[in-house]
């Protein structure tokens, strides 16, 4: 029996067996399930759902090519056009990547954090995710962040930490702040990186580099104090004080709130020019 006649099957069987004569458990009675109609998938969608099940069954790995467009369309017995249009959705989501050339072809990618980036930046400048979410959330992240770095940072770590504030320091001090809103956020990817998680770097990198963007867009003034909050951080690193830490990066994070909203408040308050 094949899977379409099952289904015909079981839901003939339900039918008869079940809808003529209604459950008498009041169990039963009162939650009932609700069903949703069904929407067909388009070839495309189809064609990205099977290279994903073969990724999470390993039958595909990263840096793998796919097979040729032509051959791909007639092992799938799809149109070339439903293959290209899977291709550049899987390009878009980051699954994939194409190169021309003679060794150029389709190729899995090793996963490009920046594909996150970019899909929370666009919600934030959409007005999906606030300021106050944004700083919300890393907080929460660069708590954890902190408490695991305290317990598994290195003394190579820690040297990383402080040879960044010193740069920041110096490009503070020269004046050369376009250069310093480069480096600003280093501080945040190194104690991430500290942790040994790659999800939490990875998600941490992410967040810090949109609110870089942030602050280039609204043209935010450097805070004065950051050089000397990192040194305590720093300092209660190397203590391995994680609340002391803790405390020290959500006030900082809060403070820098509340001057990202002031300032993006002043903005969108401006009257035009005639």
């Amino acid at each position: 029996m094949t899977i379409t006649q099952n289904r015909a099957h079981t839901s003939s069987a339900t039918t008869d067996n079940e809808i003529a004569a209604p459950s008498k458990n009041p169990v039963d009675q009162e939650i009932q399930p609700i069903f949703k109609m069904v929407r067909p998938r388009r070839a495309f969608e189809d064609i990205c759902l099977q290279i994903r099940r073969e990724l999470s069954e390993g039958r595909l790995k990263p840096g793998a090519r796919l097979p040729a467009e032509r051959d791909l369309a007639e092992q799938l017995g799809v149109s070339r056009t439903a293959v290209r249009e899977a291709i550049r959705s899987l390009e878009v989501a980051g699954v994939v990547s194409s190169e021309r050339g003679i060794n150029g072809g389709t190729f899995i990618q090793h996963g490009d954090p920046e594909i996150i980036t970019q899909a929370v930046q666009d919600m934030v400048l959409l007005g999906r995710i606030s300021i106050d979410s944004l700083t919300e959330t890393r907080i929460m992240l660069m708590n954890d962040a902190l408490r695991l770095a305290c317990e598994r940072a290195t003394n190579v770590d820690l040297d990383a930490i402080e040879r960044d504030i010193d740069l920041v320091e110096e490009l503070t001090l020269s004046g050369n702040l376009t250069r310093r809103s480069t480096y600003i956020i280093n501080f945040y990817n190194l104690v991430a990186r500290a942790t040994n998680n790659e999800v939490m770097a990875m998600l941490i990198n992410s967040l810090s580099e949109i609110v870089r963007q942030l602050l280039d867009r609204i043209s935010l003034d450097p805070r004065s104090d950051v050089v000397e909050v990192r040194r305590q951080i720093l300092k209660h690193l190397r203590a391995r004080d994680a609340d002391a830490a803790i405390q020290e990066m959500t006030q900082h994070l809060e403070r820098l709130s509340q001057q990202l909203r002031a300032k993006e408040k002043k903005i969108t308050t401006k009257p035009l020019r005639p």
